[in-house]
């Protein structure tokens, strides 16, 4: 399979969502994607770059995508986040996640981050499969904490 990493440009966010949405089809989150085209490419190339994004491209087409925000950690440094790498249903096990994660891991090599982390579902077996091959640590002894945009309004109103 012929292929082609690169890092992504505004117009390739379309494609990029559809990936988004193919995968919360996948995570069964099918209604709970509200990003926009338009804001990915705000968030993504307007004067505030809030995100990296590598996209792979077969038969001109992308297929595959890695996007990534830099954090912080108290007890490391800089971290670089992997928000989620996708590859389209059809071309999984063609080699293009392997390629999209290499480039990560040489974008936060470049960086001089001290770590490279993110989330999988419990569930995902062959993503759980698919990463430690690659070397990585799957912590099970952390859970995942989160307000989401409610809970930020919650909260705040009991202040």
């Amino acid at each position: 399979m012929k292929y082609q990493i690169r890092e992504s440009v505004a117009g390739d966010m379309p494609a990029v969502l559809k990936l988004i949405k193919e995968l919360a089809i996948f995570e069964r989150e099918e209604d709970a994607v509200e990003m926009t085209t338009e804001r990915l490419v705000k968030d993504g190339f307007g004067r505030e770059k809030l995100f990296h994004c590598f996209v792979g491209v077969i038969n001109n087409n992308v297929e595959g995508m890695a996007l990534v925000y830099p954090r912080y950690s108290t007890w490391k440094g800089p971290v670089v986040h992997l928000e989620d790498l996708i590859v389209s249903e059809a071309f999984r096990g063609s080699g293009l996640g392997t390629a999209l994660l290499n480039e990560v891991v040489k974008y936060g090599a470049q960086l001089g981050v001290k770590r490279i982390s993110w989330d999988v579902l419990d569930w995902n077996s062959p993503a759980i499969d698919f990463y430690k091959k690659k070397g990585a640590k799957v912590l099970r002894d952390w859970d995942v904490v989160h307000l989401d945009e409610k809970g930020i309004q919650e909260y705040l109103s009991k202040l």
